[in-house]
C-alpha cells in the first residue's frame, strides 16, 4: 500500500515543536522593540550633546532651544533641557516605553545619569505614593 500525506501523529508533534519554539522566542521578541526604544533615545541624547557643545563653542554659552540644529527620532518627545551654574541637564521619554533617559554636562547629574555626557536610563519615577 502506498502512502501519501502525514499522519496524525506527525502533525501533532510537528505542532508541539512549533509551539515549544514560539514560547521562547515570543518574549525575547517582545524585549527587542524596548530595547530598540531606549537606544534611539540615548541615540538622541548623545546628538545633543554634540549639539550643545558646538552651540557652546559658536556662542560661548549653552541653550535650551538648539531650533534646526538638533533633531529627535520620531515617536521620541523633546528633551526637557535646563541650564545649570556649569552646564545644562536633559531628560527624554518616549509615549511607547516606561524608561526614562537622562544626560547631563557640568556638575549637576540628573538622575539615572551619573556620569557627564554619558545618558543612562531607568524605568522612570514611581507612581505609587509611599505609604507612612
Amino acid at each position: 500500500m502506498r502512502r501519501t500525506g502525514f499522519t496524525l501523529i506527525e502533525l501533532l508533534i510537528v505542532v508541539a515543536i512549533i509551539g515549544l519554539v514560539a514560547t521562547i522566542a515570543v518574549p525575547k521578541l517582545i524585549n527587542t522593540k524596548e530595547r530598540a526604544l531606549v537606544a534611539s533615545m540615548k541615540s538622541d541624547l548623545r546628538n545633543l550633546v554634540t549639539a550643545e557643545e558646538n552651540y557652546l563653542v559658536d556662542h560661548s554659552k549653552y541653550t535650551t532651544d538648539l531650533g534646526p540644529d538638533y533633531h529627535f527620532s520620531t515617536g521620541n518627545q523633546a528633551p526637557a533641557i535646563t541650564l545649570t551654574g556649569d552646564g545644562w541637564t536633559a531628560s527624554m521619554t518616549n509615549p511607547n516605553t516606561t524608561e526614562r533617559c537622562a544626560v547631563f554636562i557640568g556638575s549637576t547629574p540628573l538622575p539615572p545619569a551619573t556620569r557627564e555626557a554619558a545618558p543612562a536610563c531607568d524605568r522612570g519615577a514611581s507612581t505609587t505614593t509611599p505609604q507612612p
